[in-house]
């Protein structure tokens, strides 16, 4: 007995040591791949699924010791969900770390100018961020849209086109467009600081749509300003072929003229003033071109066929340019 009393501490230290070599061999030792792994850890997973993923993925090699590791280093607790680019030849810790630090992958998207709220939608639906007629209905949500600081019955126009950061896994619908209006809350206040005019948001906003979708070049956009501004003051219709077609179910892609005549709240060649809402979601320039509008006694402009256009200031200068350049 007294044998064995003597021994037994050399017995525990050994197997203490045993398992610190055991333990200390894992944690020095990288995973024998190479090159960067793609790894998606979902929300509330546990430290044994992680471990699982991160094997599966070649980050970390499929060994008990993670877990030890883990709690040891009380990272289990700290872990964090998300899309990570690990390299293959990180050692456990190292991999710990990154996954506590949260440093996920971020995927860039470009919204161009000029989209509609439902061309927006179909960007990021086939991209797999968001389910298509959930983000449409979320913008046309009163509760929602009243929540994001606005008051308009839905948000075509105030999706603000930009190139934004997505996350796996924290990225939905909801978040997507807040972080749009967002952005558009934001560029309306630094546009707008200092300026005097007699129009509301909403009416700039979708004078603004309505200048975006009728030039492709940047430097029309105060001219285009000018005009249709020109046309209000003097109770003209403004005669914009956009806000037809946006009012159309139907459109073929060939704009007639019994679609001229079709009577929509956004058919300009038969209501007087603005269409209740903008026609599409704006950038930058076209809300400024209405705070900056060019001077001129435009009246009129037709397009020659390059993305360009001719502008005139009296109906008989605007149709011979229709004749030359339309006919």
């Amino acid at each position: 007995m007294r044998s064995l009393l003597l021994w037994a501490p050399a017995t525990a230290l050994l197997i203490v040591l045993g398992i610190w070599i055991w333990l200390g061999l894992y944690v020095n030792a990288p995973a024998p791949g190479s090159g960067i792994a793609t790894v998606f850890i979902p929300k509330g997973a546990g430290l044994s699924q992680i471990k699982t993923i991160l094997s599966r993925e070649g980050v970390i090699k499929n060994d008990l010791r993670f877990l030890i590791l883990a709690r040891l280093t009380d990272s289990g607790h700290r872990l964090q969900a998300g899309e990570f680019a690990i390299a293959r030849n990180l050692r456990p810790g190292e991999v710990l770390k990154i996954l506590e630090q949260g440093e996920v992958v971020q995927h860039p998207l470009t919204i161009p100018e000029g989209l509609t709220t439902l061309q927006t939608a179909a960007i990021y639906a086939r991209s797999g961020w968001v389910d298509q007629q959930q983000f449409l209905a979320l913008c046309k949500d009163p509760a929602f849209i009243h929540s994001l600081g606005l008051q308009e019955d839905q948000l075509e126009g105030y999706l603000f086109p930009d190139t934004y950061l997505l996350v796996r896994g924290k990225t939905d619908s909801r978040t997507i467009i807040t972080t749009m209006v967002n952005r558009f809350l934001a560029v309306w206040r630094e546009v707008s600081a200092g300026q005097s005019t007699t129009m509301s948001r909403h009416e700039i906003v979708t004078l603004a749509s309505i200048i975006e979708k009728e030039t492709a070049d940047p430097k029309e956009r105060p001219l285009i300003a000018r005009v249709f501004l020109n046309r209000l003051e003097k109770s003209m219709r403004l005669q914009s072929d956009p806000t037809v077609i946006y009012g159309l179910n139907d459109f073929s892609g060939n704009l007639t003229r019994k679609d001229l005549k079709q009577e929509t709240p956004y058919n300009t060649y038969v209501i007087k003033g603005l269409p209740p809402g903008p026609i599409c979601n704006p950038g930058r320039a076209a809300i400024e071109a209405v705070f900056h509008p060019e001077q001129s006694d435009a009246l009129y402009f037709v397009s020659k066929n390059d993305g360009t256009h001719v502008f005139s200031r009296t109906l008989n200068e605007h149709n011979r340019a229709v004749r030359r350049y339309q006919k």
